[in-house]
């Protein structure tokens, strides 16, 4: 392996299969075989379950098979060891739709690092179920559409958030404090590909006002947890979590201050480790190449 320039573009392969011998041999070969310099490869067997895990990364420069010639390329390797596998390429940037509703934390903190290029992405759109943020859209000169969502409403609304990102070629949905539960009919339309957060502090503290009752029982730690939504609500493949410790003397406004913080870092991680293609979901788990 080399190091890889930050102007160089690279193939990712995410596989995932039953644990056999000469897998990793097998994907190296190819790529010797056609001029592919590897500059990142990791993998992870689950023992218990015997499934193999791996992502390799490779320069396309020099590389002897084209582009569009790769999948092709790469299929008959795959039968023949009935992998599971993903193809992607470092210099195309994912667009992603962030959802908001009131608390701006979270989307300030996603938009400066995407404005500051840490987050390789596009955002074309963002979508509430407010009107309370649509100043920051503007600001930062996004299209910002509102969606009100009543129980009633919630079934055709969601139908025109669907077509709304499927318009704008979304391949990512950050739910950056999105205060509306998704039904089946948004997380089938983008399975593995919404991600949330929310506080670690489920399911001892639920409710609007979580950090108020962690602060009377005297917690010793602050959590955050971003994971991939699931039809089961806050208990999809957990991407990223952190925590922080409070004490006796932090004020109910501290927790606050330190729970969003903690939000914040978070969800940029979870985010970045999608975007560069360093998670892979197999039943509810997921394996992280951090």
């Amino acid at each position: 392996m080399s190091s890889l320039s930050q102007d160089s573009s690279t193939a990712i392969l995410l596989v995932s299969c039953r644990d056999q011998p000469g897998i990793v041999a097998a994907v190296s070969e190819f790529l010797f075989q056609n001029q592919g310099n590897i500059v990142d490869i990791d993998q992870h067997v689950d023992q218990e379950n015997g499934i193999f895990f791996m992502r390799v990364e490779w320069e396309i420069d020099g590389f002897s098979v084209s582009r569009d010639q790769l999948e092709r390329a790469i299929a008959p390797l795959a039968g023949r060891f009935s992998m599971t596998w993903s193809l992607y390429f470092s210099d195309v940037i994912p667009r992603v739709a962030l959802f908001i509703t009131k608390d701006n934390h979270c989307v300030y903190d996603l938009l400066s690092r995407q404005e500051s290029g840490e987050l390789r992405m596009e955002i074309p759109l963002i979508v509430s179920n407010r009107e309370d943020l649509r100043s920051i859209a503007d600001r930062f000169g996004i299209h910002f559409h509102y969606f009100p969502i009543t129980k009633e409403t919630k079934p055709e609304q969601e139908s025109r958030e669907i077509a709304l990102l499927k318009e704008h070629g979304v391949d990512l949905v950050v739910l950056a404090r999105y205060m509306q539960i998704l039904s089946p009919l948004m997380t089938e339309a983008f399975p593995n590909r919404i991600i949330n957060i929310h506080h670690s502090f489920l399911p001892a503290f639920p409710g609007a006002r979580p950090y108020h009752s962690a602060h009377k029982r005297g917690v010793k730690l602050v959590g955050a947890t971003s994971h991939y939504v699931t039809e089961d609500l806050d208990e999809g493949p957990i991407i990223a979590q952190g925590v922080t410790p409070v004490s006796h003397s932090d004020a109910v406004h501290d927790f606050v201050r330190k729970g969003r913080a903690l939000e914040q870092s978070v969800l940029s991680r979870a985010v970045w480790l999608h975007l560069n293609r360093r998670t892979l979901v197999h039943t509810n788990r997921t394996v992280v190449f951090g």
